[in-house]
């Protein structure tokens, strides 16, 4: 057994060992690599005590809950989706830099409220520790709501995160991180669902189109398409990148533009 496979193996191990010490878990359910991970640990541990809940508001993608049952039903977890709505809060749709504070703090309110009702303990998150670098305010929202989180207690950076998804058998273990389509939208610009709706279908259309990566930035109906540096060159592939832009205009953005620096987090600025 490499080094690698006895680390993977001894964090599946020790996660495992705690999460049977809690009578029953709820795990926030995004169908990321993530929350995959933690979901299928919960369901290995504890069995029919651990649920997966998916907490789906505006700025989910369609496409994304179509995913994430997908992964629930992999997974063999008991899975429920409930719905709450960020736009109805001004601290959200107005957009500031700690937008995320006030998402994760409706998102998690909502499954702790569930959980009390279904009787389960823990309300856990597949928050990871690479998602600790940087400016992350959502996690001072679960850290109010004493959300468990196990990738995070045992220091299971992201790259490992994915090795032990696929240890697991999980067909997301590689999955392109995803994050909420508000996360298009410049700080300060306000959120709204035309705005929603216009990012979505842009970037629904270049996933068919074969991009696995994908970033449509609003900036005031100009539209900033990012894709990993690997699949750029399709854009130049025949007239797709007419036929992109052509579309997005429909779409009501008036210009569109390529980011040629690739997809990167942290780029709606």
């Amino acid at each position: 057994m490499t080094t690698a496979n006895s680390r993977v193996q001894t964090l599946i191990t020790e996660i495992l060992e705690d999460m049977r010490e809690r009578r029953s878990i709820l795990v926030a359910f995004s169908g990321g690599v993530d929350s995959s991970v933690v979901a299928a640990l919960a369901h290995r541990a504890l069995g029919e005590r651990a649920l997966a809940v998916t907490a789906a508001s505006e700025t989910l993608p369609a496409r994304e809950l179509d995913e994430v049952r997908q992964v629930a039903r992999e997974i063999a977890i008991a899975h429920r989706v409930i719905t709450f709505s960020e736009l109805a809060s001004e601290s959200f749709a107005s957009n500031p830099e700690n937008r995320c504070y006030f998402c994760q703090r409706m998102r998690m309110s909502n499954l702790k409220t569930l959980a009390q009702q279904l009787g389960f303990s823990t309300v856990a998150s597949g928050t990871n520790l690479s998602d600790t670098r940087g400016h992350r305010p959502g996690l001072h929202a679960m850290a109010e709501h004493d959300v468990y989180q196990p990738l995070l207690e045992h220091r299971v950076e992201k790259p490992e995160v994915r090795a032990i998804a696929q240890e697991l058998g999980l067909s997301v273990w590689d999955k392109p991180s995803m994050a909420c389509l508000a996360s298009r939208i410049p700080h300060g610009l306000r959120v709204t669902q035309g705005k929603l709706t216009m990012i979505e279908q842009a970037e629904d259309f270049l996933h068919q189109k074969g991009f696995r990566q994908v970033r449509v930035r609003y900036h005031d109906r100009l539209a900033r398409i990012e894709v990993a540096p690997e699949e750029m060159v399709k854009i130049f592939d025949g007239h797709l990148w007419k036929e992109i832009a052509s579309y997005l205009k429909l779409l009501g953005f008036e210009s569109v533009t390529l980011d040629l620096e690739g997809y990167r987090t942290g780029s709606n600025s």
